[in-house]
């Protein structure tokens, strides 16, 4: 699936093909941190075309010893991707916030829900609201 999107403040844009099969909501918590809230959702993708803009790569040593680049926006700190240490672009993970066709993309499965914040797993009784 052809895919598109941008960071927040619009300055980096990019396009892929996206799996939507793929999609994973990760519990760790490296993604609780790495994004200030309770879970990172994402989509494997290939061939990321940056069109504008240029990311900043942050290197991150998982506990296994993976070295893994995470690239945001210099300006609006939007996460965009996270892919090999070496920089190649073939094959990524996309975040679902940054993306155009994110109401396509629907979960397949969850990981690390060992890490999970127990009332993140079911949001159903809270109060819903279509605005603030």
């Amino acid at each position: 699936m052809k895919v598109d999107g941008h960071c927040y403040c619009g300055k980096i844009t990019f396009e892929a093909e996206a799996d939507p099969a793929s999609v994973v909501v990760c519990h760790c918590t490296d993604c609780q941190e790495l994004t200030g809230t309770t879970y990172r959702t994402v989509v494997t993708a290939r061939n990321l075309a940056i069109l504008s803009g240029t990311p900043k790569v942050w290197l991150k040593q998982a506990d296994s010893g993976r070295t893994r680049a995470y690239a945001f926006c210099p300006d609006c700190g939007s996460p965009i991707y996270s892919g090999p240490p070496e920089g190649s672009l073939e094959s990524v993970s996309l975040r679902i916030g940054t993306l155009r066709q994110r109401r396509e993309l629907p979960p397949a499965r969850q990981i690390w829900c060992r890490s999970a914040l127990s009332w993140a797993m079911d949001l159903n009784g809270i109060a819903k609201h279509d605005k603030q």
